[in-house]
């Protein structure tokens, strides 16, 4: 299967213009003592830029650094504990020379980040949430940054909330109308589409049934005419599917699903499993050069 690509053939971030014409690479890079898969692990600057550098030497192209892990039933961390976490790895990261996103839903951690020098702000509120003091959003705070790039996810209700009350019926065209509507709130604000990427949100509110819906489906994302980011790493719902109940057991399945979604046109694949990737990456496309 060769799906059509998206309209756009680079990503436009603070300091990089990421080609898009190839399939990149995401690092995952937790700084944080509670992530689903790897929480504690990177949880203090020296080991996560440590982390961050392995990442790089197996093959990532753009490395996500996240101070506050959204797993089903993450509790809330405070702004300034998340700042402490994230703005010392950051400060380091920026001397690497590759792409750095900010996994944050917090405005005031994006603007910090991002005055910085941070390429891109992923979020999976999709920058719905306000600054503290109510006064705007994460929207402004993208709209009025001159270049950065922005990942806009989708996520049913909130982490404490999300699996024990997820979506109902067809959640194609409910993601498509809601990350449709988010990414033109940027657009009147004039933020400029090479900026933008969508993520359909694996494991946010959704059941196995739908996230695999989801993948099947991913040109009706596609439509939209934004690149895709795809997040399945270590998702439970490939622990549903094979029976791995621990997410460091779930590679092979990790690896599967985010060669389907590149082979479905998803230009961008979110993953803690670097070099496993790549390699399967540089499979597929040994045979598209073929084709």
């Amino acid at each position: 299967m060769n799906a059509t690509l998206p309209h756009a053939t680079v990503w436009k971030t603070t300091r990089f213009e990421i080609d898009l014409g190839q399939p990149q690479v995401m690092g995952i890079v937790n700084v944080t003592p509670d992530s689903f898969s790897d929480g504690g692990r990177h949880d203090d600057p020296a080991r996560a830029l440590a982390h961050a550098e392995q990442l790089l030497k197996e093959g990532a192209t753009i490395l996500d650094i996240g101070g506050e892990s959204t797993r089903p039933g993450a509790p809330p961390v405070p702004l300034q504990q998340e700042l402490d976490r994230v703005l010392p790895v950051l400060r380091e990261a920026l001397k690497l020379g590759v792409p750095l996103s900010i996994d944050t839903y917090k405005p005031e951690v994006m603007q910090a980040c991002l005055d910085l020098g941070a390429d891109i702000i992923n979020d999976v509120w999709a920058l719905q949430r306000p600054f503290e003091n109510g006064q705007g959003s994460g929207v402004e705070v993208v709209a009025h940054h001159p270049a950065c790039g922005v990942c806009l996810m989708h996520m049913h209700l909130e982490p404490q909330s999300m699996q024990i009350a997820p979506m109902t019926g067809d959640v194609v065209p409910q993601v498509v109308d809601f990350l449709r509507q988010r990414a033109e709130r940027l657009l009147v604000l004039g933020v400029a589409r090479e900026r933008i990427v969508l993520d359909y949100g694996i494991g946010f509110g959704k059941t196995v049934a739908q996230n695999f819906s989801l993948l099947a489906r991913q040109p009706e994302l596609l439509a939209l005419g934004y690149p895709l980011l795809s997040g399945w790493s270590r998702k439970s719902s490939l622990g549903a599917v094979t029976g791995r109940e621990i997410p460091r057991e779930r590679v092979a399945a990790s690896v599967a699903a985010h060669l389907l979604a590149v082979e479905r046109g998803a230009r961008i694949v979110r993953v803690h499993d670097v070099r496993e990737t790549v390699d399967a990456i540089k499979v597929w496309q040994a045979m598209q050069a073929q084709a």
